[in-house]
């Protein structure tokens, strides 16, 4: 009797020790690949990413007391840019960091980036650095907060060898194929220089930040305006020819509007949100937000914070709810381009794109720079007979014929929804 008593009491705790442990054998590597059209996946789910470098410190607060990984949470399928900084040292410590970001990331929900200065650029006979990245990709690849594997930063303008980023690429990717690798590069170089390094990268990416006095000094190009982010979203789809996915890195802040002499500068609303559209029409398949921890951008609330909330709060959060998996525009944003062929008429210098998703087209449009126009789209669907504008409820736009006409004015956005 006494046995059975034993018994009963060893089964009844050793099962609630199992459960109790059940979450941490459950949380397994999330799996990221690409599907068709570029589409980024995690765990077979289409997503639209959703980046910061870097996020908030780990464990701190918003200004209202709440998590801040959860809050960027809330954006959807959200990364951050983890890992030690370029001058730091990896060892022990960086690593015990690095676990620790990992855990509470992993805990909040947010994928990871991790990026190892140090084990990113290796020399052909450089065993000892070849072994430690060995070890770190087989570490962190059973993460549930690993999404991405970031190689060389700008390694084209860093004079960084195709072949040097190849060779991380061959080890990571070797090791890890469920964690796609990710190469931002400068403004800077050809489209030719630039694709020599496609090989050594699943995703790709430019960071552009055009927002400063005197204008558009980050960019080499003659063109000054906020649409050169355009130019480089067109510029990446040459260089990767269409087979790889990539993404445009944009601005919250940067070093261009904080050195000694300059005058401090941020994107407005429409500003942000322009780019960000324009990355989308212009090929994107995720955005990724620059700049929240740098310390001359941030006023003395948010430095104590360790994140520049009031930009967050101010300008980027509403443009990323209009992006969020929940918003009306997000089926969009993991759809192939429409084989309609949609023309405009009036202008020139609108961009725009049509896709169809859930039983509705859509078309998403963007303004550069200029005049304000009114201009004619053409080749919807016979049936429509109107169309939303979203964000700019309760603005309809009248469809006969399969055409409608509206207006933009400069860096204009408008996103149309028609049901089909």
């Amino acid at each position: 009797m006494m046995r059975r008593r034993i018994f009963k009491i060893f089964f009844v705790c050793g099962f609630g020790i199992l459960l109790a442990l059940a979450p941490a054998f459950a949380a397994q590597a999330a799996k990221v690949t690409i599907g068709p059209h570029n589409v980024i996946f995690v765990d077979g789910k289409a997503v639209f990413p959703i980046g910061f470098t870097k996020a908030p410190p780990p464990g701190s607060k918003t200004p209202s007391g709440g998590d801040a990984y959860q809050e960027l949470k809330t954006n959807g399928t959200v990364f951050h840019l983890v890992g030690p900084l370029p001058k730091q040292k990896w060892g022990p410590d960086t690593e015990a960091e690095l676990d620790h970001i990992m855990e509470l990331s992993a805990k909040a929900g947010l994928l990871t980036a991790i990026s190892i200065p140090q084990l990113q650029a290796i020399g052909p006979h450089d065993q000892q650095k070849t072994d430690e990245l060995k070890r770190v990709v087989e570490k962190y690849s059973k993460s549930p907060a690993l999404g991405f594997w970031k190689a060389e930063d700008e390694p084209a303008w860093g004079k960084v060898s195709a072949e040097t980023v190849q060779r991380y690429y061959d080890v990571v990717h070797g090791l890890d194929p469920n964690h796609p690798v990710w190469v931002t590069q400068a403004p800077r170089g050809t489209v030719a220089s630039l694709r020599e390094y496609n090989p050594g990268y699943d995703i790709g990416a430019i960071d552009i930040y055009p927002i400063g006095y005197p204008p558009g000094e980050h960019s080499l190009g003659a063109n000054k305006d906020i649409s050169m982010v355009g130019d480089y979203a067109r510029e990446l789809q040459e260089i990767t020819e269409g087979k790889k996915p990539f993404w445009m890195v944009l601005q919250i802040c940067w070093s261009g509007v904080t050195k000694p002499g300059r005058t401090l500068r941020f994107p407005t609303f429409p500003q942000e949100r322009y780019m960000a559209y324009q990355s989308i029409i212009d090929g994107a398949r995720g955005l990724v937000f620059f700049g929240g921890t740098v310390p001359g951008c941030m006023n003395e609330r948010d430095r104590e914070l360790g994140w520049n909330w009031t930009f967050y709060d101010r300008i980027l959060k509403p443009v990323l709810d209009e992006l969020k998996p929940d918003s009306p525009v997000f089926p969009a944003l993991v759809a192939p381009d429409s084989s309609l062929h949609i023309e405009l008429q009036g202008a020139s210098d609108i961009e725009y794109l049509a896709r169809e998703a859930g039983g509705y087209l859509y078309v998403l449009a963007a303004k550069r720079q200029g005049s304000t126009v009114q201009v004619e789209f053409s080749g919807l669907p016979a049936g429509i007979g109107e169309g939303e504008v979203l964000y700019e409820a309760p603005r309809k736009v009248a469809v006969t014929g399969g055409k409608f006409r509206d207006w933009f004015a400069p860096h204009d956005v408008h996103v149309y929804r028609f049901k089909e």
